[in-house]
C-alpha cells in the first residue's frame, strides 16, 4: 500500500494489544443492531474506516500481521511440519526488552500447537515460528490460556507490553453469530480498558478481523477500532490502511526495525494515538 503523504507522529505506547475477530465485513457490523457494544466503542474512541485486511484465507493475514509477509503460506495449515524460519514481531519485542504473551482462548495447555473443539490454532500465529514453535519453554511461557489474560492485568508489572489475544471459534464471530461476538467483546473490553496498565499508562488496544466476508465483498475490508488511554477520543478517517500499518505503527512505536518492507512501506496510524 502507498503510503500517504504527510503521518501523523506515532508516539511511544507503553502497551499495546490485539484482539482479532473472523470473517466478518463491516457491512455485518457497523450500525448493526447486532454489534451495540463494538458500535459504542467505535464511536466513542477511534475508527479506521478504510481498513483492509490483506488475504484469504485466515492463516496469511495472521502470519503478515505478526511477520511483515504471508511467509508463503496460502491456505490454513497446521504449523506442525510447516511453520516457517521467520523473524517476527515476538522476536523483535524480546530483543528489545519488552514483554508479550498470546492469549488463546480454549487452548487445551499452554503453548498447544494442534486444533481442539472450538480452539482453532491457526489464529495463533506465534505457533506457526520455528524459534517458538520448537522452543518449548519459550512457546510455553509465552502462548497461554486466556483465562491467563485477568490475572495478568492486575498490575501494571504483570501486563504485558504486547498482547495478542484469540477468542474461540465461537466467540470470534466464525462459528456463532455477530451478536456472540459483540457480547464477548463487551465483557472483555472494559477488563483491558480498566486495567492499571491502560489507565495509568499510554496504552492501545485494537480490535480488527482478519479479513472480511467474502461472500458480500472483494475488497476485504474489515472493521479496525483503537481504544485506550493513548488514542484520541471519538476520531474517525478515511485514510486507507491494512495490516501492514498495524504491524508498522507498533514497530516505529517502540522503535524496532521493520520485519520486510512490506511493513516498512507501509502508512503508520498516527493520526489515531494522542501526542
Amino acid at each position: 500500500m502507498t503510503p500517504v503523504a504527510s503521518q501523523a507522529p506515532v508516539p511511544q505506547l507503553a502497551h499495546i494489544f490485539l484482539i482479532l475477530m473472523e470473517n466478518k465485513s463491516p457491512s455485518q457490523i457497523l450500525g448493526s443492531a447486532d454489534a451495540p457494544y463494538i458500535n459504542r466503542l467505535a464511536a466513542r474512541y477511534a475508527l479506521a474506516a478504510d481498513y483492509s485486511a490483506l488475504f484469504h484465507p485466515s492463516l496469511p493475514n495472521y502470519i503478515a500481521l505478526t511477520s511483515g509477509s504471508d511467509q508463503g503460506i496460502t491456505d490454513d495449515r497446521s504449523p506442525v511440519g510447516n511453520a516457517v524460519d521467520a523473524v517476527n514481531i515476538a522476536d523483535r519485542i524480546e530483543a528489545s526488552g519488552r514483554t508479550w504473551r498470546s492469549y488463546a482462548e480454549n487452548i487445551p495447555s499452554a503453548g498447544y500447537p494442534y486444533d481442539a473443539g472450538a480452539y482453532a490454532v491457526r489464529h495463533v500465529p506465534f505457533l506457526y515460528y520455528n524459534d517458538i514453535l520448537d522452543d518449548e519453554a519459550r512457546r510455553t511461557a509465552h502462548v497461554v490460556p486466556f483465562t491467563q489474560l485477568a490475572a495478568d492485568l492486575r498490575s501494571v508489572r504483570t501486563t504485558p507490553d504486547y498482547a495478542f489475544v484469540t477468542p474461540d471459534l465461537c466467540n470470534d464471530m466464525h462459528d456463532c453469530p455477530v451478536a456472540t461476538g459483540d457480547a464477548w467483546l463487551s465483557r472483555v473490553v472494559p477488563q483491558i480498558l480498566g486495567s492499571p496498565a491502560f489507565r495509568r499508562t499510554p496504552s492501545l488496544l485494537v480490535v480488527t478481523w482478519d479479513e472480511g466476508d467474502e461472500r458480500l465483498t472483494k475488497d476485504n475490508h474489515v472493521v479496525t477500532i483503537l481504544a485506550g488511554s493513548g488514542v484520541r477520543r471519538g476520531y474517525r478517517s478515511a485514510t486507507p490502511y491494512d495490516h501492514y500499518s498495524l504491524l508498522h505503527t507498533i514497530e516505529v512505536s517502540w522503535h524496532l526495525p521493520p520485519l520486510t518492507a512490506n511493513d516498512a512501506g507501509a502508512a503508520t496510524m498516527g493520526e489515531f494515538l494522542r501526542p
